[in-house]
């Protein structure tokens, strides 16, 4: 078990895409969800797969209560694209928008969403679409 300072800090692209890189070998869209302190350490995770290879749905009540029950001030959403293409889907940023609109009222903050596969890793922050 990790103590309360040990635990990572994921302040950057690199540190998250470290973070999630195995999902990027998942065989269905798999989504993960790290739970970040205000200074960026980690509080905790919760991961959801899909049963299908392209499609997978946003539990956003889950999302929005743990953010809640760990007393986050930040969330960042990674998931997979089993296909193997990176680039976000019109459903990707729809998907984004919802988390991003159901996270407000609560005062947390989506840090970013990052799209993993074996082509490679895109960030939703880099794109300036955060």
């Amino acid at each position: 078990m990790q103590t309360l300072h040990a635990m990572p800090c994921i302040r950057d692209f690199a540190a998250a895409r470290a973070l999630f890189g195995q999902l990027a070998e998942a065989r269905t869209e798999t989504a993960g969800f790290a739970y970040l302190a205000g200074d960026g350490r980690l509080l905790g995770m919760r991961h959801v797969s899909g049963d299908y290879a392209d499609a997978l749905d946003l539990p956003l009540r889950q999302i929005v209560a743990d953010a809640l029950a760990f007393d986050a001030a930040g969330v960042v959403m990674a998931h997979n694209h089993p296909s193997g293409d990176p680039r976000p889907s019109r459903g990707d940023r729809t998907a984004t928008r919802r988390l991003l609109h159901a996270l407000e009222p609560v005062e947390v903050r989506l840090v970013d969403h990052l799209i993993l596969a074996r082509g490679g890793a895109v960030s939703f922050r880099a794109l300036g679409w955060l």
